[in-house]
């Protein structure tokens, strides 16, 4: 059931009479929302307007991830009278952390609307629990005021995690200052109660007083609670909208929210010469923590700060730190700090290389020691070689001492390299990099692709050169992209792919609450016809076909929006179903219960093959192919015949240990009491080789010492007389990186 009031049509109306001078009161106007870029473009959908910001709920347009309609999905700032650009993929009240969403009743009110104010309630039910939420602007408010209240109308108490999101689809996260890195409970070295997400040119922050506990770095603000029956819950939070990146207006917010009295400390940052350096920052650390920073814009800096003692440093992209000063801020009290003379920005110019045979490498190259932006805006942490020319980087960064990493394919083909370099401000320093590699899987027709990897489409937030760039560092044979219920970069893939010669495998990540699949490979034409937030498995699983895939992996199956966990709990519209080809192994879900689950169904005979990706989202951050699949294609490598390879379970999933199955393929069969000989290469050194049967266990391992871990080794496996069913392998390197074969079916 959905319901509008009429009040909308009416204040569309006004909307249009009043024109732009309406725009310094608050408008609410109906239909396809006029912020640039946004996603709610439904004739029903509402935006919602002041001198400040606008926000739109998506009333009858789909909203991501299964999530039902009337959340809000499209937030912008104001800037001198023209709407900026949405930046953000939602914004809503979570019921139950990321678990499904069972719902089949909606309504949207608009209960007030005139130019001083705007309120518009979202009645909604999480399964036996209503959910309603109040949205309210004022005028001249930079925020929005959030109101939810849980009923639980059930038989049953409830244990829930529940709150308000922020997910941005651009820039990047500041979580609740003080906690552990970044995420987590909260505790007694909490100094706040509000996350950020932010850029140089915008930042949003969600005040949440009723949090206890912060996850997915910092965009989920929840409180664990129980909801007994007949019990209602109420959270109250503030969306804050700044034009810029400075934290000081949301720390004003705060403070006066939280009745702390404040102190002012401004002053001017410059660099050498006195020259206004770019992206002037000052950055304020309290309890050693990071706690805010303020923009010095044209050079100068101001910023309220409540009651305390503060650590106070000045920097600029491309700039070394000022030194640390600190400074005791008490009500009513005004400081000058200033900081000058920051020296400017040094190159690292590389050139990487292959030692034998001098063929121009990809790689990442990353800070391990040395001045990291302690801001995104100001700079990155890890690099990557060019599309073009291949091998070479030329890399602006604050002058000093550094210690940095170059990564090609390491820990699979090759070991991590590090280099020490000083760097001067306003000078080159020129490095020539060579890389051992020790092994040429390709030339063995097997081939490796990160086969979870999303760009930048909703909290994605990664390039698509800077995809390509990542993989191809990480030493991957083909390029892969799933973006959720998205397939609008394939273009951009296809292009940059065919300048380096690589096959690139379109997908797209179907992400309803319950479950997510990336099916692959789909035809670069197709787009989504169907409603993830709506739709049955039986529906999805057909639209994914029409769509041109081979195969459809079951992504992360035992997380809270995996298709396992949910099928246990009866919340998979449609039930069951045979249409899933490949489990998903992931760097960042509990692979354990994933493999337990393909052993019991390789016990029972069924071809459910393995398949593996890393879920990047953040290329600079997340390290792309730390997990990858491996497949065996004697013939011409492409999307199809990779998949159809996979299909077959020739193939493997690996954190570093490659293999070279001899004489049995992977997917194969073999016979009780024969031999099987594999190759296996371990760029770290190799520890253990476990034989896997029936019911996951173990029949046989061989282990090297310490001194004996050798990088390459061939053994002929006795397989036991008694085994049956089937018979995989299990490989362990000394850093503890594994791999985890597809079966071998035993014959009787």
């Amino acid at each position: 059931m959905h319901r509008i009031s009429k009040s909308a049509v009416a204040t569309l109306v006004f909307g249009l009479v009043l024109g732009s001078a309406a725009h310094a009161n608050v408008t609410i106007t109906q239909g396809a929302t006029a912020i640039p870029d946004g996603e709610a473009t439904h004739e029903q959908d509402i935006t919602v307007r002041n001198e400040h910001l606008a926000f739109a709920l998506a009333v009858e347009s789909r909203a991501p991830w299964g999530v039902p309609r009337g959340a809000l999905v499209d937030l912008a700032a104001v800037k001198n009278g023209d709407i900026d650009e949405d930046r953000i993929a939602f914004a809503d009240f979570i019921p139950n952390g990321w678990s499904a969403w069972p719902n089949d009743r909606r309504s949207v009110e608009i209960l007030e609307d005139t130019s001083d104010k705007a309120v518009i309630k979202v009645s909604r039910n999480f399964g036996h629990v209503d959910i309603t939420t109040w949205y309210t602007l004022a005028a001249g408010s930079d925020a929005i005021e959030l109101k939810t209240v849980m009923t639980n109308q059930g038989e049953e108490d409830l244990e829930l995690q529940s709150g308000f999101t922020i997910w941005p689809d651009v820039g990047n996260m500041f979580a609740v200052p003080g906690l552990e890195n970044g995420h987590g409970a909260r505790g007694e070295n909490t100094l706040s109660d509000r996350t950020v997400a932010y850029a140089r040119d915008w930042l949003f922050a969600l005040h949440a007083p009723y949090f206890d506990r912060n996850t997915y770095a910092g965009r989920d603000m929840y409180l664990g609670h129980t909801l007994n029956v007949g019990a209602s819950r109420t959270f109250e939070a503030q969306l804050q909208v700044v034009p810029d990146g400075d934290l000081a207006p949301v720390v004003k917010a705060e403070a006066t929210r939280r009745g702390e009295p404040t102190g002012t400390i401004s002053g001017q940052l410059l660099a050498d010469e006195g020259k206004v350096p770019d992206n002037g920052i000052v950055i304020i650390e309290k309890n050693s923590h990071l706690y805010a920073w303020t923009l010095a814009n044209d050079g100068e800096y101001s910023m309220e700060l409540p009651e305390g003692e503060y650590q106070l440093y000045g920097t600029a992209s491309g700039h070394a730190n000022s030194e640390v000063e600190t400074i005791q801020v008490e009500s009513g009290s005004e400081q000058s700090l200033n900081f000058i003379d920051l020296a400017g920005p040094g190159t690292l110019a590389m050139s990487i290389a292959e030692a034998s045979s001098g063929e121009a490498k990809d790689a990442r190259i990353s800070i391990i020691e040395g001045q990291e932006p302690p801001v995104e805006f100001l700079g990155k942490r890890s690099f990557f070689t060019e599309l073009l020319p291949v091998g070479q980087a030329e890399i602006e960064l604050p002058p000093g001492e550094y210690t940095v990493s170059i990564d090609a394919g390491a820990g699979f083909i090759s070991q991590l390299q590090t280099l020490d370099v000083t760097l001067e401000s306003g000078k080159t320093n020129q490095q020539d990099v060579t890389i051992a590699q020790i092994t040429y899987p390709g030339q063995q027709h097997w081939y490796g692709a990160d086969l979870h990897h999303h760009g930048d489409v909703l909290e994605a937030i990664t390039p698509p050169e800077t995809v390509v760039r990542s993989q191809l560092a990480a030493a991957l044979d083909l390029v892969f992209l799933s973006e959720h219920d998205s397939t609008i970069n394939y273009e951009a893939y296809t292009e940059l792919t065919a300048k380096r010669g690589v096959p690139f495998i379109p997908s797209i990540e179907i992400s309803p609450s319950w479950a997510h699949m990336n099916p692959f490979p789909i035809a670069l034409d197709a787009t989504l016809t169907v409603d993830p937030g709506t739709d049955d498995i039986h529906t999805l699983i057909d639209a994914m076909h029409d769509m041109g895939a081979e195969v459809i992996p079951m992504n992360h199956p035992f997380n809270d929006y995996g298709y396992y966990t949910n099928l246990a709990n009866d919340a998979v519209p449609g039930g069951e179903t045979d249409g899933f080809d490949l489990l998903e192994l992931n760097s960042s879900a509990d692979d354990e219960r994933t493999l337990n689950k393909a052993y019991e169904l390789w016990d029972s005979g069924e071809t459910m093959y393995l398949t593996a990706g890393t879920d990047t989202h953040d290329a600079w951050n997340q390290l792309s192919g730390s997990i990858r699949m491996m497949g065996y294609v004697d013939d011409e490598l492409t999307p199809l015949n990779f998949a159809k390879a996979l299909k077959a379970g020739r193939g493997y999933a690996t954190q570093g240990p490659v293999l070279y199955p001899q004489d049995i393929m992977f997917g194969g069969q073999a016979y009780a009491g024969g031999n099987w000989t594999v190759q296996f290469v371990a760029a770290n050194g190799l520890k253990e080789v476990r034989m896997l049967g029936k019911g996951g266990e173990v029949l046989q391992t061989f282990s090297l010492e310490p001194e004996n871990m050798t990088q390459q080794l061939e053994l002929t496996l006795p397989i036991p007389a008694n085994a049956e069913g089937w018979i995989s392998l299990e490989v362990e390197d000394k850093e503890g990186r594994g791999a985890w074969t597809n079966p071998v079916w035993i014959q009787p």
